[in-house]
């Protein structure tokens, strides 16, 4: 604190009053020095949650690649002669040696227009109906699950340039391209699907010259191989719509793309040629290196935990000083309740599997760390893969093979669970009360509004006599599930047909699925007086207890053993449906105590805020103390400046005196 500046102190006095006052202050000021240490401790406090936050959070983030499981059950794959298909292992797959005989790539169906001089010419305004399907013998058979596209062509996009540009950005799921062959005429739109004999293009044209039937404008992009040459069918097949034909261990597969994600469970093959003929090798081994990485950087994480803690509450007996957070109670829970967790047994395993990490090997040191044999792992992971992923993730075991595992909570406690199913999940369904028009004609009967699981859609049938019920069927579907906003849900729906009468099903399971018709169009589909059934939850009991249902989920009771815990019931029969046996890892104990932690209210934040609330506290101490010593300052200041004063002034006297007794006569002694 600075001393208030004095005019001329000590003048006629000789009294320092700057000193004086500034060594008084200075005793005064203690107080403020033993505040502001204080405060230093309780920042040093702050800084070292911090850091404990910090490596406790890293270690929460090392637990994630442990907890999913899925490290602890990857596979690699190869293939003998690797110019035939990528191949990848994923989760599921299991070891084991395959024959993989490729005879046929897939390849996407491709049409082509007839030649024009320039990508600038006009050909024609209206709109353009792609429908995917099959061909056979001059007959279309639609694909149901595909959606119908149609695209708009505005008389400013009539070039062949603008045609296609209108048709990929309504990505619809056909892309258009223009290939010039290098003759006078001959840039040529070609109209691609996607890879699949059950996606050839089929494609309708309502065109603005009236007439969609001639090879004149917008009908020139007409394809209808049933129809003859320039009425309905202008555009030409350049690449016939085929299916991957690939032969594993004797059985052929037939697969609309080149990635067969699904033959063989968990390997994904990527075709790249054809091999009739010469059989690779697929092999299937289990990896070791993704769970070693995820498991090394646990130890690392917990490691680096441990010694935080020891340095930030070490004493040093030598130097009787201990560290910023030695004694603190809370620090040393959380490293009593860390190694308690990583050093105890799993709960509710088969003792003759792993049942600690000692035998995954994982060993305590002296000092609390961790050690890790990467060998000792990996033989004990080629041994008793689904043991050591019990080690560390939260498990469940069912006994039915229509009872899946999903999941479970923090608080799903481990052990075996009965499971009864009283109910299985429905989907929604609206059944026609008629058999279907066939007539849909433009503004009269082509419109419907449709309500699926919840999310309105609005759709335009295309104005035509329908050859069959299946043929609606097929339009209605692709209408519905080609409409954005449903697509966006996540929702679609299959379209039946049985004597003429449509049945419409959202592909959804549960009492959110539902399917409602309202429009011009809806009394035509499904007649007067439809059916509309709402689709159920799955109920059931899970350990005796009823638990919540939820399309096919069932969760357990909240406040019960089994709080939390996911089971899918994809099918079956009423009743008891076995039981669940649950395990909870040392991943599984430790993330919910780390979330407890770190979270929002947890004891970091509350050790923070209460450090913070000292601090605060000494802030406005140390306030009030400046201001009281700004006062005693000006209290010394005022004494002392009186007290130089009046020095001065006898100063003043004492000089005059003395100068008046010195001009004073002499007596002298001869007088």
């Amino acid at each position: 604190m600075a001393l208030s500046p004095l005019a001329s102190p000590g003048i006629g006095s000789g009294l320092d009053v700057n000193a004086i006052v500034e060594k008084l202050m200075a005793v005064e000021r203690r107080p403020l020095e033993a505040i502001a240490r204080q405060q230093g401790a309780f920042q040093a406090k702050l800084s070292a949650y911090g850091v404990l936050k910090g490596a406790l959070s890293a270690l929460q983030g090392a637990l994630a690649g442990l907890t999913a499981g899925s490290a602890f059950r990857a596979m690699s794959a190869t293939l003998s002669d690797e110019g035939v298909a990528s191949v990848a292992a994923g989760t599921g797959a299991f070891a084991g040696s395959h024959s993989i005989e490729v005879t046929s790539l897939a390849q996407a169906h491709r049409i082509a227009s007839g030649g024009f001089a320039s990508s600038a010419d006009a050909v024609g305004s209206g709109t353009l109906t792609f429908r995917f399907g099959t061909w056979s013998g001059g007959t279309f058979t639609p694909n149901d699950a595909a959606a119908t596209g149609t695209v708009t062509i505005a008389p400013g996009q009539s070039s062949l340039a603008g045609i296609r540009d209108a048709v990929n950005a309504a990505k619809i799921g056909v892309t258009a391209t223009i290939v010039d062959d290098g003759s006078a005429a001959g840039k040529r739109l070609v109209f691609a699907s996607s890879s699949g004999a059950a996606m050839s293009l089929k494609v309708d044209v309502a065109d603005d010259d009236g007439n969609a039937l001639d090879a004149a404008g917008l009908s020139q992009l007409a394809y209808d191989p049933a129809a003859s040459a320039g009425a309905g069918r202008n555009m030409t097949q350049t690449v016939e719509a085929r299916n991957a034909t690939v032969i594993v261990d004797g059985i052929t597969v037939t697969k609309p793309t080149n990635v067969v994600a699904d033959a063989i469970a968990g390997v994904t093959l990527t075709l790249a040629k054809t091999n009739a003929g010469a059989p690779a090798t697929l092999a299937v081994t289990p990896s070791a290196g993704e769970a070693t990485a995820a498991v090394e950087a646990f130890v690392k994480a917990y490691n680096d935990v441990q010694r935080t803690i020891q340095g930030l509450t070490k004493f040093d007996p030598q130097k009787k000083q201990g560290s910023v957070l030695t004694g603190d109670p809370s620090v040393r829970q959380i490293q009593s309740r860390l190694r308690e967790i990583v050093g105890g047994g799993l709960a509710a395993t088969d003792p003759s599997g792993v049942a600690s990490l000692a035998q995954a090997g994982i060993r305590s040191a002296v000092d609390g760390t961790l050690t890790f044999d990467a060998a000792k792992f990996a033989a004990t992971l080629a041994a008793d893969a689904a043991g050591v992923e019990r080690l560390f993730a939260a498990l469940g075991t069912t006994d039915d093979a229509l009872v899946a595992f999903a999941g479970a909570g923090a608080k799903t406690q481990p052990g075996t669970h009965a499971v009864t199913v009283t109910q299985l999940a429905s989907r929604g369904t609206l059944a026609g009360s008629a058999a279907a028009g066939l007539t849909i004609t433009a503004g009269v009967n082509d419109a419907l509004t449709a309500v699926i699981d919840g999310v309105s859609v609005s759709v335009v049938l295309a104005a035509k006599t329908y050859a069959t019920a299946a043929e609606l069927a097929a339009e209605l579907a692709g209408r519905l599930n080609g409409a954005q906003a449903l697509k966006d849900a996540g929702s679609s729906v299959s379209v039946s047909e049985s004597g003429g009468v449509l049945t419409v099903t959202s592909n959804r399971f549960g009492s959110a699925s539902a399917v409602a018709f309202s429009g011009s169009a809806a009394a035509t589909l499904v007649g007067g007086a439809p059916v509309a059934t709402t689709g159920t939850d799955v109920a059931g009991t899970i350990g005796g207890l009823a638990a919540l249902g939820s399309g096919r989920t069932l969760t357990g009771a909240a406040g019960s053993a089994v709080e939390g815990l996911r089971l899918t019931i994809e099918g079956g029969a009423l009743g008891a449906r076995g039981s669940v046996r649950v395990t909870r890892g040392i991943g599984a104990l430790l993330e919910p105590l780390l979330a407890g932690l770190l979270a929002g209210d947890g004891v970091f934040a509350t050790r923070a805020e209460g450090t913070q609330t000292s601090i605060n506290a000494l802030d406005r101490r140390k306030a009030d103390l400046e201001a009281r010593l700004e006062r005693v300052e000006a209290a010394y200041l005022r004494q002392y400046r009186a007290l130089d004063t009046t020095i001065a002034s006898l100063s003043a006297t004492s000089t005059y005196l003395t100068q008046q007794l010195a001009n004073l006569p002499k007596i002298r002694d001869d007088d």
